[in-house]
């Protein structure tokens, strides 16, 4: 019987959780979930000078926040540095490590004479065979791993093919510092072994990593995992991805107002794909997803297209629960203070009237609470320039034509009011919207806005009458 898949996510804590990191861990927790397994996570925290307990928990918050959370708790990586020294000193006694005395003024010397010679530095091999008694005194050693010099080393890649190593390029890496810290190559595979990793899933800047460690698999005699590198996400100039392209953390999408659903969706198609489908669900991804499936060349991100799948999950959430995710989001969000600014029920109680037509304009959840600024405004409104140009063309004197008929309307619904607003126009000789233009800026401060019969509706016979009031000529 097939081992049960498990894949793990190893970021390394010196920054938060990117848009690329995000989506390799994706990729990983899909393809466990696709095939039944589990997806484990693993903090790189090795480099103790740039590792930080808020990377950490940004890192962790990140993809709780993203949905991907890990099937079990985190494991550091520094933490485990007596286990990997332990596997060195086994390979020692194997005969498939040794220790080398080489001085830095030797290893220099070798990258020069290789520099010289316009070939790759690799160390010579000087104290693969030598006697340790002929250590020099007082120098501690790094322990070099005991490299095949002929043939070659092959990855069968899941996504990049069959990748062939020669054996004479990858020279006698250190797994040992000569302060006995562990090198990073080796602890990724001695943890991946340990923590029982079937299949290795990340970017393809990782894959000259992939002959090297298949050689320490091979001298510890472990089960090699099943390897795919994915291609790096580029900007839509085709340069690699960098900040003005959207090589931002995770925590900036969220500020910027994007649903973990929707950035779910996007990353997925970022190098994948299921035939021409661009809007998939998280049901439909795991059902679908297969790491083979994954395309060798780099992905392009698009912040308009990314806009346009959030705008289409952000139109199909129910209501209510926008509603909920709103107030659970006003602490992250930049003009999260706008639903702050009454008391918290009856925010609740206006935006959920509010919402239908709401959410038909947003792409992302910051224009949503955008949208929202007139319900909450303090009288007297403050007005947008254009919207004061239409009141001073005309607009206040048809405000103040209709401010009767609003104020003996005994029907405060959108239906009604609306024949209102009709009958008037037609009396008056002019179009719907030359009525509906100067409303919507009287009662909003705004041009643009819900349907502006809704609008009355949902603010209401006290509020809209007083809006309509401080606007009428």
């Amino acid at each position: 019987m097939a081992a049960d898949v498990v894949t793990r996510f190893a970021p390394s804590p010196t920054g938060f959780l990117h848009i690329g990191g995000a989506r390799t861990a994706l990729f990983n927790w899909l393809f466990a979930r696709a095939k039944g397994g589990k997806m484990l996570l693993r903090i790189e925290d090795t480099d103790r000078e740039r590792s930080t307990q808020a990377a950490v928990d940004a890192i962790i918050e990140g993809l709780d926040w993203l949905g991907l959370t890990a099937d079990e708790p985190p494991v550091s990586q520094f933490e485990r540095a007596p286990r990997h020294r332990a596997v060195v000193e086994e390979m020692l006694a194997r005969g498939q490590a040794y220790r080398c005395y080489a001085s830095q003024a030797e290893l220099e010397e070798m990258r020069e004479k290789a520099r010289a010679e316009k070939r790759p530095p690799r160390y010579d091999g000087r104290w693969r065979d030598r006697d340790p008694a002929e250590a020099p005194e007082g120098v501690k050693p790094v322990i070099r791993l005991r490299a095949p010099l002929e043939g070659e080393t092959v990855v069968e890649d899941q996504v990049q093919g069959t990748v062939r190593f020669p054996n004479k390029d990858l020279d006698d890496l250190v797994l040992l510092r000569s302060d006995g810290t562990p090198t990073y190559m080796l602890a990724v595979v001695v943890d991946d072994h340990d923590m029982g990793v079937t299949h290795i899933i990340r970017g393809d800047d990782h894959l000259t990593n992939a002959g090297r460690q298949t050689l320490i698999y091979q001298a510890m005699g472990w089960d090699v995992p099943v390897m795919a590198h994915i291609p790096l996400i580029h900007g839509p100039d085709g340069a690699k991805l960098s900040k003005r392209h959207g090589a931002l953390g995770v925590e900036a999408y969220r500020a910027m107002g994007y649903l973990p659903v929707a950035l779910r969706n996007y990353l997925v198609r970022l190098g994948w794909s299921h035939g021409d489908d661009e809007i998939i669900s998280t049901e439909d991804m795991i059902a679908w997803f297969d790491i083979t499936d994954v395309n060798k060349g780099a992905a392009r991100f698009d912040f308009a297209k990314l806009e346009a799948v959030n705008g289409h999950w952000l139109r199909s959430i129910e209501d209510a629960v926008l509603v909920d995710m709103l107030m659970a989001e006003r602490d992250v969000l930049p003009n999260g203070d706008i639903l702050k600014s009454r008391p918290g029920e009856t925010v609740r109680e206006l935006l959920t009237a509010a919402m239908p037509g709401l959410k038909e304009r947003a792409k992302t959840l910051v224009e949503l609470t955008e949208s929202c600024r007139y319900l909450f405004a303090d009288r007297p409104l403050p007005i947008e320039e254009k919207a004061e140009e239409i009141l001073a063309g005309g607009g206040r004197a048809v405000v103040a034509a209709l401010l009767p008929r609003f104020e003996s309307a005994h029907d405060w619904s959108a239906g009604a009011l609306e024949d209102l607003v009709r009958a008037y126009a037609e009396e008056a000789g002019l179009k719907l919207g030359k009525v509906a233009q100067p409303l919507r800026a009287a009662l909003t401060g705004r041009t643009t806005s819900p349907g502006v019969f809704d609008v009355l509706a949902v603010l209401g016979r006290a509020e809209s009458l007083a809006r309509l009031r401080d606007q009428a000529a």
